[in-house]
């Protein structure tokens, strides 16, 4: 039996982390509205002149099993990922990854225009691009000085 190197910080964090998720709480500093489901995807946010760019992780998820949705100015990315099935003669050591339900929810800022929104997804990254208004781009006007 191979020994196991003890983690007491990670392990507080990973039983913190699911607590959080289970009371439908955000992670402390999160800016997200809702936090449920039985993991959470990471995702990096970018954010361009006339854009804002969500990249979110999801590999071995199919494309039919995501659902992306705004409503009230809350965009809300929801799926599943299924477990392997367990087959004869093969035994797992270690299951680390995340299964099951996820959902991830984030608030939209005022200059985004909700009607467009478009999303792709290509090896197992669901690529969102959230259009921002006219309104929203900086202007530029010339002071005269006297």
């Amino acid at each position: 039996m191979p020994l196991v190197r003890r983690d007491p910080e990670r392990e507080m964090q990973d039983m913190l982390d699911r607590y959080t998720r289970a009371v439908g709480q955000p992670r402390a500093g999160s800016q997200e509205v809702i936090a449920t489901g039985d993991w959470a995807p990471r995702v990096d946010i970018a954010e361009t002149d006339k854009a804002f760019e969500i990249k979110a992780e999801i590999p071995e998820v199919n494309k039919e099993d995501v659902k992306v949705t705004v409503h009230n100015g809350v965009l809300t990315i929801q799926g599943e990922r299924k477990q392997e099935k367990e087959e004869k003669g093969k035994r797992f050591h270690r299951v680390e990854r995340h299964y099951g339900s996820f959902t991830r929810s984030f608030t939209l800022p005022d200059n985004v225009d909700e009607t467009k929104i478009s999303a792709s997804f290509k090896d197992g990254v669901l690529n969102l691009q959230i259009q921002k208004t006219e309104e929203a781009k900086p202007k530029s006007i010339e002071v005269k000085v006297e």
